[in-house]
């Protein structure tokens, strides 16, 4: 359904309720409790409004269509109280019995635009949050005993809410013991370590203060929207005007996507061909704990911090120095952090292009060329395609001329196409993508909110590749990616290598507010706004985030029209041609990997509210080749490799460390067995790596030498490729030309 269709949709069934709802602005809100010792925060109009049209929205044109009831309204309650303390540092038991009286309200509140309970709630967080931060820094100075054995714990999610602010007091002496010694055994002195946690928490409070009530309805809306599914999201006028400017696929910085995960910012994405992943040091699941501008700038403790701010201090200008401290995936927080110096970048997210490399493996004494394209994104210039350019750049026509230089150029043997960390894109170029290795006939299977099933087919006779053909993926690879990953599964058109993808088989339409309200309604809004003099900020990104602005602001555009934000709605679920979804379960591939990501951590399948997987009418289609036959040897033969791998074992042994320190939730505060426990991490890593490095002919390195080139071997990569050459190696005899495998003969 395209934006057109779902304007017109709406329009005409919410109009009357907008137009209810905007001449009711100036009507006296519900009282709010006040919170005595913060400046308490309230909603304005125009969020009171946008919260009965998004539980409209929700209710009439989700795909789940399920009503806002008291069941939803105690999973929105959870969800929100978790999103501001999701490890019980601040709430008290007392506070959550009072926060429950409302557990099963707020689906009523929300449908008539009240949100004076989520608001003073945040109002408490707020004071419990100074109040912590206060005790904290009243303890820096205290002398500590790091000889204790006595631990911290940092992960209090699944222990009962604290009873007393005593209890509380003791949570936080040892959370600055912890931070302390964590100082200490870096090296440097008792005074420079006060100062530097002083400066600390003094920066989280000066943050705190900065808090409006655009922040508290983003987090409010995130509980509410992910409550209904994990793809339903609500942009307040800021966020979506950044997610647009994401969207239009350019952006200056490192080249990475962040979050804020437990107050430490975390990297969720790394951005192909940006800083980021040109170092080769920075991967999906890391954390930033500090950063300093420059080659010799400062470093700025950022543990705490608000996203916006962290964000505004990683990205900068083209060409400008950033470093950073990282704390790898998979180690514990109290883990030395790696600094890594990075030079900002322009990223323009649709240059990033298919990229392919010709790797030769030596098999049996005989050589097979095997061609691999990189493909990053499902991308495609629409402007330029609307605007006539027979020349515009796609995922699809990029690899085609791949394909070309690879069969003609280079001659290689078979072609291996990597989809690891492809979160999707264009669902046009996923059908296309297809359609070079296939000849024509159905991809992908799309169910809309009403029941119907449209097939969407490549219609191109003959395909560009019709010889040996491979597809990588891992738990990064999504939507688009599963698409394609799926329909060459389906056809057996090629094996599938890596690991169960993320499974996220759901379809989004986004939704401008705005643009389904009257023009005459929104000026009715203007005049309420002049005649309560309310604040106003306008959307602009050249406003420095983290700027202070009032408890109580409204956003409007150059014009003065208040901006409603907007929602992306998930309106639709896409099926395999099998008939198989990729929601939920996503595509399993015929050789699995063990995964470097967490599978019970990052997936579709750890979602709570996920749509579930389900099964519909299979498309009619003819396989290409059915594999099923040989799988059973390649599968031997990859076997027996990996009982002799050393690299397949150290893998194995680190997604077991990794599994363990992730299951932890307490560290020891006594200095010499903290500084053994990392000084003994720092020796088994340098220890597997030398191990590694001889078995591939190369020097031992010292600790503290930089990684080189080669210590960036891709293991997972050169099994595929030997996985590959097992295949034609068993299909030499039905080979029709060095470019036609035919499997069925």
């Amino acid at each position: 359904m395209n934006f057109k269709q779902v304007k017109e949709m709406l329009r005409r069934v919410l109009m009357i309720t907008f137009t209810a709802a905007a001449l009711a602005c100036s009507a006296s809100p519900k009282a709010q409790k006040v919170v005595d010792g913060v400046q308490n925060i309230k909603p304005d109009d125009q969020q009171s409004l946008v919260i009965r049209q998004v539980v409209s929205l929700i209710e009439n044109y989700n795909y789940k269509k399920i009503p806002l009831n008291d069941s939803i309204s105690s999973i929105i309650l959870d969800r929100y109280i978790k999103a501001l303390d999701p490890s019980r540092y601040y709430f008290l038991e007392s506070d959550i019995k009072e926060f429950d009286k409302s557990r099963t309200t707020l689906d009523d509140d929300f449908r008539i635009g009240d949100l004076s309970v989520p608001f003073y709630i945040f109002n408490v967080y707020l004071k419990r949050y100074n109040e912590r931060v206060d005790y904290s820094i009243s303890q820096i100075k205290n002398k500590f005993d790091f000889n204790q054995n006595d631990t911290y714990v940092y992960d209090r999610e699944k222990m009962p809410w604290v009873t007393s602010t005593a209890a509380l007091d003791n949570i936080w002496k040892s959370r600055v013991k912890y931070e302390l010694v964590n100082l200490k055994i870096a090296g440097t002195d008792q005074t420079k370590n006060i100062e530097t946690l002083t400066k600390r928490y003094q920066s989280l409070k000066t943050q705190a203060a900065k808090f409006n009530n655009q922040d508290v309805f983003q987090i409010i809306m995130d509980s509410f929207t992910e409550a209904i599914d994990p793809h339903t999201n609500y942009f307040n006028p800021r966020n979506a005007e950044v997610f647009n400017q994401e969207m239009s696929r350019s952006l200056e910085g490192i080249g990475a996507t962040l979050q804020l995960d437990n107050e430490v910012t975390k990297i969720v994405n790394v951005i192909p061909g940006g800083p980021a992943f040109k170092s080769k040091q920075i991967n999906a699941g890391d954390r930033i704990v500090a950063v300093a501008q420059g080659v010799n700038g400062e470093f700025e403790d950022i543990v705490g911090w608000r996203i916006d701010n962290s964000v505004s201090k990683i990205k900068g200008p083209k060409g400008t120095t950033v470093r950073l401290k990282i704390i790898p995936v998979g180690q514990e927080l109290s883990s030395k952090p790696v600094i890594i110096t990075l030079v900002r970048d322009k990223v323009i997210l649709a240059d990033q292009s298919a990229k392919k490399t010709v790797k030769t493996i030596q098999s049996d004494g005989k050589p097979y060329k095997i061609g691999i394209i990189d493909v990053p994104a499902f991308y495609a210039d629409f402007k330029a395609y609307n605007a006539g350019d027979k020349n515009y750049k796609s995922t699809t026509r990029d690899v085609r001329l791949l394909i070309d230089t690879l069969k003609n150029i280079d001659k290689v043997d078979a072609i291996v196409m990597d989809l690891r960390a492809n979160g999707g894109g264009s669902l046009v170029e996923a059908i296309d993508l297809t359609g070079l290795f296939i000849d024509k006939g159905p991809v992908v299977q799309v169910k809309d909110i009403r029941g119907n099933v449209n097939v969407d087919e490549d219609k191109e006779a003959g395909a560009a590749w019709t010889g040996p053909f491979g597809v990588m993926i891992d738990r990064l690879s999504a939507s688009a990616s599963e698409i394609f990953a799926g329909a060459i599964q389906d056809y057996g058109r090629g094996i599938i290598m890596g690991t169960q993808t993320y499974g996220k088989g759901t379809v989004q339409s986004t939704i401008d507010l705005n643009r389904i309200v009257e023009p005459s309604i929104l000026q009715k809004m203007m005049s309420v706004l002049a005649a309560n003099k309310t604040k106003v900020q306008e959307t602009t990104t050249s406003q420095k985030v983290g700027k202070p602005v009032t408890t109580s602001t409204v956003i409007v555009d150059k014009d003065g029209v208040p901006q409603l934000g907007q929602i992306n709605l998930t309106m639709g679920k896409f099926y395999r041609v099998n008939g198989n979804s990729t929601q939920h379960k996503g595509v399993i591939p015929d050789f699995n990997f063990p995964s470097i990501y967490p599978l019970d951590k990052i997936g579709e399948d750890t979602e709570p509210s996920a749509l579930p997987f389900d099964i519909i009418k299979s498309s009619t289609f003819s396989k290409v080749a059915d594999l099923s036959g040989i799988k059973a040897s390649l599968m031997k033969m990859h076997e027996q490799r990996m009982a002799s791998s050393l690299d397949y074992k150290v893998l194995q042994q680190d997604i077991l460390d990794s599994k363990k320190r992730d299951d932890e939730t307490s560290i020891t505060l006594n200095e010499a067995k903290l500084k053994a426990e990392r000084d003994e991490l720092e020796t088994k890593a340098l220890a597997r790596l030398n191990q590694l490095r001889a078995s591939r002919g190369l020097a031992p390195v010292k600790k503290g030498d930089k990684a080189t080139k080669e210590d960036n071997f891709d293991f997972i990569q050169e099994e595929s490729l030997r996985i590959m050459v097992d295949l034609m190696k068993l299909t030499e005899n039905t080979k029709l030309t060095s470019n036609t495998l035919n499997l069925n003969k």
